[in-house]
């Protein structure tokens, strides 16, 4: 069957809805013939101008929230890039034909994001079905037990809305100490004497989203071996966030002590048994010898760590894995490899939230990582870092913690 080519704007247009596109400042980008009917407005006077300067609140109605409700909303889509649907809202209109007189209204009002290249949102779609003409029929008809039906909705919904901005601010609350705690126990700047490294945390999308990714460069002997790691607790919020510093310092630890990776897991397996919250917690550890050029590695239920040697060619680091942390009942010693690199290699570790997708096989994901990889792989860390993540992260940001480590060898 050919394609067809599709006149998106024709289409826009043509919405039976009221709909608007609004600017991150809020401004009016464009709107449908409907939105313009509806509003009674001309599209000269709305396109071009501010969504609050075109209908302002009603100022003879004091406990009118309408305008106050629907910034808010607006300004969660902008921060959270999520969807919000608005509760019955009464927001009063201004007439055009009879200024300083009011028209009392009733908007329903769904907001949606668009994003841009970047990932930021570029647009809101703003959607509104109005329901003064069914309370007015009501009225005329004089269906009093109906309208007081009506209004008794009205007023529910709006105390639901109320309670949810309430929930809105405790969670976007607990959300902000849980990043801040997080940042605080990972590493600002790899400590790993020369060797050129770059690490980046992109905590998820959402308001209840904060998981438990870490990551961890440790200098080993002076320089000439260093321990590069990196972990995934299941959970979310604060309590993720201290179950992921207790892991975390407890493998920083065990790796300087111990004689290898597989090892250094094995301590923090056992010690992951007596963790509130570390339960299916996975992680996996690399220890790096710049003398022999070798690479030893162990993985407990951790995504394989990917070496891009210096002629393009890639390798995962999958011939020693094992289950999750707490997994093992019994002190059977943890699988452990080695390869071995040349000067100019890059060694990449990850968390699960760069490479999965719902609905989609994680060998998917592996192989867009690989291909940006091999892409890029003239790039400084810095740079890689950041293009990784731009081309493997969703548009809107993804729904789990990511974790990012590249060290060039």
């Amino acid at each position: 069957m050919p394609e067809t080519s599709i006149d998106y704007a024709a289409v826009y247009r043509a919405l039976p809805g009221m709909v608007a596109l609004l600017t991150p400042d809020l401004v009016f980008a464009d709107v449908n013939e409907a939105f313009v009917r509806g509003s009674g407005r001309s599209r000269e006077d709305l396109v071009g101008r501010s969504l609050f300067d075109v209908f302002p609140d009603n100022p003879n109605d004091r406990e009118s929230m309408g305008a106050d409700n629907l910034r808010a909303s607006l300004l969660r889509v902008l921060s959270t890039g999520e969807r919000d649907s608005m509760a019955v809202q009464r927001y009063d209109v201004e007439s055009p034909e009879r200024p300083g007189e009011w028209e009392e209204r009733y908007w329903s009002p769904v907001n949606t994001p668009v994003f841009g290249p970047d990932g930021k949102v570029a647009l809101i779609v703003h959607r509104i079905e109005e329901a003064t003409e069914l309370l007015r029929a009501r009225r005329r008809a004089g269906e009093d037990r109906g309208w007081m039906l009506e209004a008794e909705l009205y007023q529910r919904a709006r105390e639901l809305q109320e309670l949810n901005n309430r929930l809105r601010q405790a969670h976007a609350r607990e959300r902000e100490v849980a990043l801040a705690l997080q940042e605080a126990m990972l590493p600002a700047r790899p400590q790993v004497g020369h060797h050129r490294a770059a690490v980046r945390y992109r905590p998820a999308v959402g308001a209840l989203n904060v998981c438990g990714d870490w990551y961890d460069l440790v200098d080993l002997v002076g320089g000439r071996r260093i321990g590069v790691s990196v972990g995934d607790v299941v959970g979310h919020g604060l309590a993720a966030a201290g179950v992921m510093g207790q892991l975390r310092s407890a493998l920083s630890a065990a790796s300087r002590v111990a004689d290898g990776p597989a090892q250094a897991l094995n301590v923090v397996g056992r010690y992951a048994h007596v963790v509130d919250g570390a339960e299916s917690a996975t992680a996996v550890t690399t220890f790096i010898d710049f003398e022999r050029r070798t690479i030893t590695y162990s993985s407990a239920g951790h995504p394989p760590p990917v070496l891009l040697h210096h002629d393009g060619r890639l390798e995962f680091l999958d011939q020693a894995t094992d289950p999750p942390l707490d997994a093992r009942p019994d002190p059977t010693p943890r699988p452990e490899a080695m390869t071995t690199f040349a000067s100019g290699a890059t060694l990449v570790l990850y968390t699960d939230g760069l490479i999965e997708r719902r609905r989609e096989d994680i060998d998917t994901g592996l192989l867009r990582l690989a291909e940006s990889l091999r892409r890029h792989r003239t790039e400084d860390p810095e740079t890689l870092a950041d293009i990784v993540l731009l081309e493997l992260l969703p548009p809107g940001g993804a729904t789990d913690d990511t974790a990012l480590v590249v060290v060039r060898l």
